[in-house]
């Protein structure tokens, strides 16, 4: 049969755009197989334009052979549609962990995850050597409260080993009904045997950004993942931060974010910048080449930042904390990064089905590759248990009989309790958390005259 009983020789002919060709070719090579016996010769028409346009020809009757060998001789009957999503799945997976096929319901999940709410257990997840590997727990789900931790492995999913499933296929096996019950095999760095998790799924609604003062003049600002509105909520929340007192210091917690929306960190970095580059993405086509600036105006009008991040922080968190220590505004403090410097972008291919493929990287200000590096700390701090040491009152001078009188003796001198009080359990638990204060605390003392200068302002 030839391409032009199939309907195609004048359409290659006649197509000048380079892609829509190949594409034409490409069918045409596909089809001459599939609806033909294999025995019949192959059209050489055919085959050469494809030549000239750079159709690995040999490589597709191969694959149109496989297909018809397959459909008239496995063991049992098999559809052929199912056959073709699983060809396209594996060819997405060789590419890289981020690129995949989405069904609709797989095209759902995706746009449920951006707005805010979805059912499961609270884990953004990544391939590793055939294994689910765990980016980082979302805040206040079943996985964080379970102690599930970045960098755990998922081995088994109920009785279904992970090894050999896609990864859209392990999450969708720990998705389900709210309520229903999922055990997983995890194993934990330094760990010499995976443990069971039983967890109870759940309805997950991300609050994306929360804020608290954690001692008088101290701020702190969550960040759990980049929806489509935590840049306008980010805002909201460092001006009510602003209005319950000077600020001296904010912390911004990144730790286990795993991304999200590109355009929610450019937002969140740019009420941080003054000016300058927050990001650029490099790719090879030129939709995929962008840059993003910030707008004059700093929120925090200078205030110093510290940045926590951890082995969670990944994509969209990452450039915002590079953006931030790019152009020195913030002193990053935590463990490296994830290191998930990629673009991907939801080609749709008709009205039911999509692909997600990774279209470009992105890189800092100073021209800095995220993927696969991570950002660096400039301070390490690895995660540690408070504890706070048993210890007898020193003999001082005002002990000694009859030691000479101080000035001010008598007075609480110890101004501090209140505000050490004042700081609540979020950071006696967390020792990270804990440095990043004590750090602010320090450039305070060090660089008094901001804050004398903004409280001047407000007189």
């Amino acid at each position: 049969m030839s391409n032009d009983a199939l309907g195609l020789g004048n359409y290659m002919l006649k197509t000048s755009h380079p892609l829509l060709r190949r594409t034409a070719l490409s069918a045409a090579l596909l089809l001459t197989v599939s609806v033909s016996a294999p025995t019949l010769a192959a059209d050489p028409e055919v085959d050469e334009q494809a030549r000239q346009d750079g159709v690995p020809v040999t490589e597709l009757r191969a694959f149109a052979e496989v297909l018809e060998r397959v459909r008239g001789a496995y063991v049992q009957d098999v559809d052929e549609k199912e056959l073709i999503q699983a060809a396209i799945r594996g060819m997405l997976m060789e590419l890289d962990p981020h690129s995949s096929y989405l069904t609709p319901d797989q095209f759902e999940d995706l746009q449920s995850t951006t707005s805010g709410e979805f059912g499961g257990l609270g884990l953004e997840v990544t391939m590793e050597d055939g294994f689910v590997k765990v980016v980082s727990p979302i805040d206040d789900s079943p996985a964080s409260r379970a102690d599930i931790q970045a960098g755990d492995l998922i081995l088994k999913i109920d009785d279904t080993f992970v090894k050999g499933l896609s990864l859209a296929e392990a999450v969708e096996l720990m998705r389900g009904e709210a309520g229903s019950e999922v055990t997983l095999s995890v194993l934990s760095d330094g760990d010499e045997k995976p443990r069971p998790v039983t967890l109870k799924r759940d309805r997950i609604k991300v609050e994306s950004v929360k804020s608290e003062v954690l001692e008088p003049g101290y701020g702190y600002l969550r960040v759990s993942q980049f929806q489509n509105n935590t840049g306008h909520e980010a805002k909201k929340a460092l001006n009510e931060l602003k209005a319950e007192g000077e600020l001296s210091g904010l912390i911004l917690d990144l730790r286990n974010n795993p991304g999200g929306v590109l355009q929610a960190a450019v937002e969140t970095a740019d009420a941080l910048l003054d000016d300058g580059l927050i990001v650029y993405t490099e790719g090879r086509i030129q939709s995929s080449r962008l840059r993003f600036s910030a707008r004059s105006g700093d929120i925090m009008e200078g205030t110093p930042i510290v940045v926590l991040i951890n082995g969670g922080s990944a994509s969209a968190s990452e450039i915002l904390a590079g953006a931030l220590q790019d152009h020195e505004r913030a002193v990053v403090m935590g463990t490296k990064s994830f290191g998930k410097g990629s673009v991907q972008t939801v080609i749709p291919l008709d009205e039911t089905h999509a692909i997600k493929m990774t279209t470009a990287r992105y890189y800092t200000p100073d021209g800095r590759s995220i993927q696969a590096t991570g950002i660096k700390p400039d301070i390490e701090v690895r995660p540690a248990e408070l504890k706070e040491l048993d210890s007898k009152p020193f003999f001082t001078e005002a002990d000694l009989s009859g030691h000479l009188e101080g000035q001010n003796e008598g007075q609480d001198q110890d101004g501090n309790d209140d505000a050490q009080n004042a700081t609540g359990s979020l950071a006696d638990r967390d020792y990270q958390l804990r440095s990043a204060l004590n750090l602010l605390k320090g450039i305070r003392i060090l660089n008094p005259n901001k804050s004398a200068k903004a409280e001047g302002s407000d007189q």
